[in-house]
């Protein structure tokens, strides 16, 4: 116990004058998801600012801003299986025995698991939700195992898998570290590429993945093509949403910094090898982002192929969003027109209406409607549209609201329906819209409503 308990675990050391430096870092962690707030402490190395010099090429990693973009992106229903893979410290893992009957935690790094070992077992000794030592052993066993990708798990099946992969393109060449945390050893993007189009072996029917990762923009090879043959040869239903897109000095020099590289010959160096590296490939930029990938339950993929470009940050956390995006799919996948205008839907709660005219117009010249959750989306509407989304309150079917907007606006409905339909299919799959009810005449609960 005490300071001489903590030097033989290895959390600390006693200096030649007496005192006491430590050796890892211990960092309070607050999170709330859908079973309400939690309170961790979370194990790793000490952080570039704490370490003269490069780090070593066995660095675990603490929290970070990739880290917990993953975690509050990640839908947390009830799963029976879950795997994190790459667990680093730990993080995900922690978030997964909340959720999950079992958590399997993978990792490359020995000394990975080890901090996350600790990570876990401080998690355990600690009290449950208002100070309850019972509900500790609520918490889901997490199984720790060291092995590359999906190796450890070959031949097993998920219901949830998480991931913040090593996904950093970095040359391979004389002269430029490799850290355990962020590199896979692969060519260029090649490590996302293997996740994108293997993950579905270790996927339960129904099962998704969620994946943070980076790709190459090739010169001639548009990124949404690219990416996109991924998801062809995944055979699973696919959105790729990329957040920023950074050119190659930037992307090398974000990198070179994070190894902890001073300013100097070296630094510049390294940033040659990785400009050299990425010029080879006629890489003209690096785009940075998450993926979700999801076993159909039958049949092949195709339900769900999305790629988009969300610039700037998340209004919120997204779990909740991510699943609304996975439910409109299914339902939108089945509904052909006439069973969309059979639908009663609804405006979102986080959802507001934006109106810009001209002084003394006596209309709008532009009509927005802003998401305050989810990605924040802007979609900017035409009247008919506004139109009926302003009436969308649940009461009436879509169809009639169609027919009641041409109406005013003196317009055939046929000419209406064709202009508001698929927008409203887009605003139902971003989660703008929502339905309201069934939709069956049978009096059947389908529980379509995403």
């Amino acid at each position: 116990c005490g300071v001489d308990g903590a030097a033989r675990l290895g959390l600390v050391r006693r200096t030649d004058d007496g005192l006491v430096a430590p050796l890892v870092e211990l960092r309070p962690y607050a999170a709330v998801d859908a079973r309400g707030p939690a309170d961790w402490w979370v194990a790793s190395d000490l952080g570039e600012m704490a370490v003269p010099g490069p780090l070593r090429t066995d660095h675990v990693l603490g929290i970070g801003g990739a880290s917990t973009t993953l975690a509050r992106a990640t839908v947390r229903g009830e799963v029976g299986r879950a795997l994190d893979l790459g667990t680093g410290c730990g993080v995900q893992a922690l978030h997964l025995r909340r959720h999950a009957r079992e958590v399997v935690a993978t990792d490359v790094s020995s000394r990975a698991l080890r901090l996350a070992a600790l990570t876990l077992a401080l998690d355990d000794a600690a009290p449950g939700p208002g100070g309850d030592p019972s509900a500790a052993g609520r918490r889901a066993p997490v199984d720790l195992r060291r092995g590359s990708l999906l190796e450890p798990v070959a031949g097993e099946e998920f219901d949830l898998v998480v991931s913040n992969p090593p996904f950093v393109i970095t040359p391979r060449g004389a002269g430029v570290p490799t850290y355990d945390y962020r590199d896979g050893g692969a060519v260029g993007d090649a490590l996302v590429q293997h996740l994108v189009e293997h993950v579905g072996e270790v996927l339960a029917p129904g099962g998704t993945a969620q994946l943070l990762g980076n790709w190459e923009h090739r010169d001639g090879e548009p990124w949404r093509e690219r990416v996109g043959a991924w998801l062809d040869a995944s055979g699973l239903d696919g959105w790729v949403v990329q957040r920023e897109v950074l050119d190659p000095a930037a992307y090398a020099e974000t990198w070179v910094r994070d190894g902890g590289q001073p300013p100097g010959p070296a630094f510049d160096a390294l940033v040659g090898a990785w400009l050299d590296d990425l010029a080879a490939r006629r890489v003209e930029a690096v785009g940075l982002g998450m993926l979700v990938l999801r076993r159909p339950r039958t049949g092949a993929g195709g339900r769900l192929r999305r790629l988009e470009e969300v610039a700037g940050p998340a209004a919120g956390p997204l779990g909740a969003h991510v699943a609304d995006v996975l439910a409109a799919a299914d339902l939108l996948a089945d509904l052909d027109d006439a069973g969309l205008a059979s639908r009663r839907l609804r405006v979102a709660d986080d959802v507001t209406e934006e109106r810009h005219a001209r002084p003394g117009a006596e209309h709008p010249e532009v009509v927005l409607l802003r998401q305050g959750g989810g990605f924040g989306r802007v979609v900017r509407v035409g009247t008919a549209v506004a139109g009926v989304v302003g009436a969308c309150d649940g009461e009436l079917p879509l169809g009639t609201l169609v027919g009641a907007v041409a109406a005013l606006l003196e317009r055939p409905a046929e000419e209406v329906a064709a202009e508001v339909l698929p927008a409203v299919r887009g605003l139902l799959g971003d989660g703008l819209l929502r339905v309201a009810d069934d939709g069956d005449d049978d009096g059947d609960d389908d529980g379509g409503a995403p």
